[in-house]
């Protein structure tokens, strides 16, 4: 993302530190994952074009409204168990590129590792 505006730079590095904060509310476990996967994918978009680059952060703004709703809703209620993050619909699957179905699978292992200390909640699956 960089050679753009100072403008989409200033907005990159806020909704980088944002995001880190938001983390900060969650369970320690989703807290680090969640921040490692942020980074590396910080890191991964620094040298995309202005189309992609404004289609990223949409998608990270997107994920942090979600996530400021979802920690948000926990502080107001702790004794309710939270659920975090949103189920992918399969238009969203459709519209992912190898590269991210990849990416996607290793988040999901990493996260379902049996020895993990949080709990994730599975949707059913929707069925056509």
């Amino acid at each position: 993302m960089s050679g753009g505006p100072s403008s989409l730079v200033s907005r990159v590095k806020c909704l980088y530190r944002k995001i880190l904060r938001l983390h900060g509310m969650l369970p320690m476990d989703l807290k680090a994952l969640g921040d490692q996967y942020v980074k590396d994918e910080f890191r991964r978009h620094k040298t995309v074009s202005p189309a992609e680059a404004q289609r990223f952060l949409e998608e990270w703004e997107a994920y942090a409204s979600v996530l400021l709703q979802q920690t948000s809703k926990s502080i107001q209620n702790p004794s309710q168990k939270t659920s975090y993050g949103i189920a992918l619909t399969k238009e969203n699957l459709n519209d992912l590129r190898e590269e991210q179905i990849g990416q996607l699978h290793e988040l999901m292992q990493e996260a379902t590792k049996p020895n993990r200390q949080f709990n994730i909640a599975e949707d059913p699956v929707e069925k056509s």
